[in-house]
């Protein structure tokens, strides 16, 4: 096990497990948490023998966010005196990558929340492949709440996961749903009991790792394509990584009676 201050990672075979360690505070992040995010997240972008990255909080939340009151008295208030400029900009975009690598990982990743994703929290569970709530779990990008909104990567992911519609709702309003609204709008891929979470997280995560993981890859990468180009270049992406798919041991193994 890797332990830092703030959050923790673990490994078990070929399946990882990133947990946030600060339940004192419901796994908010802070300065010091967004640091630590950043180094895990080189570490494991250079790893090509994880398969799947599990994303949960120590405790009884997920995470509740921003701490408004660390970055307050730091970050936040920073941004606040400086221009609307190029420079800050910038610096911006340094904190609201914060996890920007998770999606840009060769294995998928599966977001495990129980109790709490709030704000950023549920920014970091959006930005992986899929979700797994408790029947007990509450989320919501209440940024507007505050006079801000969500800069983390909710403003193009939430709209493509639930349509633009209902993704402006929860965002403008800032409103907090449950676990069977998740489900139902397709936030959430499973809801389970408290008492299962671990476990069928654990479970989604295997069943993941035993794919042939050049397809994985490719139709990961196929998918992106989709949505960053027209229907021309995103079909050229998806034959491209099928190319790779044949061409590798995994289809020969896979299939060893069948050419194609």
């Amino acid at each position: 096990m890797s332990r830092y201050q703030t959050i923790c990672y673990d490994r078990c075979d070929n399946v990882g497990t990133l947990t946030l360690a600060r339940p004192e505070k419901r796994n908010a992040i802070n300065p010091a948490m967004r640091a630590e995010l950043d180094h895990l997240g080189r570490q494991l972008l250079a790893d090509e023998t994880l398969r799947c990255l599990i994303v949960t909080g120590d405790g009884p939340s997920f995470s509740a966010g921003i701490d408004l009151v660390e970055d307050m008295a730091g970050t936040l208030t920073a941004f606040a005196e400086r221009p609307v400029d190029d420079e800050t900009v910038e610096l911006g975009l340094r904190v609201a990558g914060t996890f920007e690598w998770i999606p840009q990982l060769g294995c998928p990743s599966v977001a495990a929340v129980r109790g709490h994703a709030y704000g950023a929290g549920l920014q970091l569970a959006l930005a992986c492949d899929f979700r797994i709530f408790t029947h007990d779990a509450r989320v919501g990008l209440t940024e507007t709440r505050y006079g801000l909104l969500p800069d983390m990567g909710a403003t193009f992911r939430l709209p493509r996961l639930i349509g633009e519609g209902r993704a402006r709702e929860l965002i403008l309003f800032g409103e907090v749903i449950d676990a069977a609204e998740a489900l139902r709008v397709g936030l959430a891929n499973r809801v389970v009991g408290d008492d299962e979470l671990d476990s069928a997280a654990s479970q989604f995560a295997e069943r993941l790792a035993r794919q042939p993981q050049i397809a994985v890859r490719g139709a990961r990468r196929a998918i992106v394509a989709g949505r960053r180009g027209d229907d021309a270049a995103s079909l050229r992406a998806a034959v491209t990584e099928q190319a790779r798919c044949l061409a590798s041991d995994e289809f020969r193994h896979a299939n060893p009676n069948q050419t194609r």
